[in-house]
């Protein structure tokens, strides 16, 4: 309705959306001055500030901030791509992320590539044409397409996840090969010399378990059999790896799993079979997921600081935004085995 009574007409431009000159006509302002208020309020009246709100208000109206990040060069916005929401894994890194952003006025937009014929490169896309602040992805693993868009596109990437010396342009993560190195390392420790392996079939999975079973190949101990289940990774599926690698390898006396969820799974097989652990069987996880320590027996982990993943990228990315110069643009968060009952 207008100030009048009447029905507000929409310019609706092919979408019938709102736009700023129906807010403007509503509020009985000049589209300019609209504008302002709701980009620079301290700089309109209180009135014309009380009009131009009660307008946005009854029409619902929402600015196009892409419009006015053209005009700066900045849109605020944040890009971050994971393989998936449903694997609690990435939650820790996405939720700092988020409010570290959050802190400084950027808003995180978020997609979801998947495992298995991966997303990624539809995604990036689809994310570039939209020309946001930053993109934080997960992995240096990316299609020679992908490479290409991201380095053409000009816009700050953090890979996060994963370690090399020649990221895309900044990265914050751990090297999956020591993790698995030094898993290996752990349990033969410990007088475990049957080692095995039930993992995700993702390519950071198999970077940690190639290098445990390496590892425990240079030790003199049997060759590790590996399981290799669908990611992302499900309690179930760590039942029946485990279930399949007994049957086939009933030596085996200590099993590292790629997620946390896989490892509870072994631990309910194992205990459903009476298999005493960690007496009979070490089970070691990854990720240190909340219930990993409240687990009877408790989880001995790898824990992975994601929280801190998520800040530096954030740092990494309005760093950049803002026009200042990065450092050192590759940390080494690292890694610790939380080391409990189970093992």
């Amino acid at each position: 309705m207008s100030n009048d009574g009447a029905p507000v007409r929409r310019s609706r431009r092919g979408s019938g959306a709102v736009t700023l000159h129906d807010v403007a006509k509503l509020a009985g302002v000049a589209p300019i001055t609209a504008s302002r208020a709701l980009s620079s309020p301290t700089q309109v009246s209180a009135e014309v500030l009380r009009k131009v709100t009660e307008a946005v208000s009854r029409t619902g109206y929402v600015r196009n901030v892409l419009a006015g990040g053209l005009a700066s060069t900045r849109s605020r916005l944040v890009a971050a791509v994971v393989p998936t929401i449903a694997g609690p894994v990435f939650l820790q890194t996405v939720q700092s992320l988020t409010e570290a952003l959050a802190e400084r006025g950027y808003q995180l937009m978020l997609g979801q590539s998947g495992y298995v014929n991966s997303r990624e490169d539809a995604l990036l896309e689809a994310i570039i044409g939209r020309r946001p602040d930053g993109i934080v992805l997960t992995g240096i693993l990316h299609s020679p397409e992908g490479r290409k868009r991201l380095l053409a596109a000009g816009i700050p990437v953090v890979e996060t996840w994963d370690l090399t010396p020649t990221p895309l342009d900044m990265l914050v993560g751990f090297s999956h090969v020591e993790v698995g190195r030094r898993v290996a390392g752990f349990l033969h420790a410990r007088g475990r010399r049957h080692l095995a392996v039930v993992a995700g079939d993702d390519e950071r999975s198999r970077l940690r378990h190639d290098a445990f079973a390496e590892a425990a190949r240079a030790a003199g101990l049997p060759p590790v059999p590996i399981k290799r289940v669908p990611a992302p990774t499900t309690l179930k599926s760590g039942r029946a790896a485990l279930a399949e690698l007994l049957a086939e390898h009933p030596a085996v006396d200590a099993v590292f799993c790629s997620s946390d969820l896989l490892a509870l799974g072994v631990m309910i097989e194992a205990q459903s079979r009476g298999i005493d652990v960690p007496g009979r069987l070490a089970v070691v996880g990854f990720g240190d997921l909340e219930f990993a320590a409240d687990l009877q027996p408790s989880l001995t982990t790898v824990r992975i600081d994601g929280a801190a993943i998520g800040r530096q990228a954030a740092q990494f990315i309005v760093e950049r935004a803002e026009g200042r110069q990065v450092g050192e643009r590759v940390v080494d968060i690292g890694f610790s085995i939380v080391e409990r009952d189970s093992a």
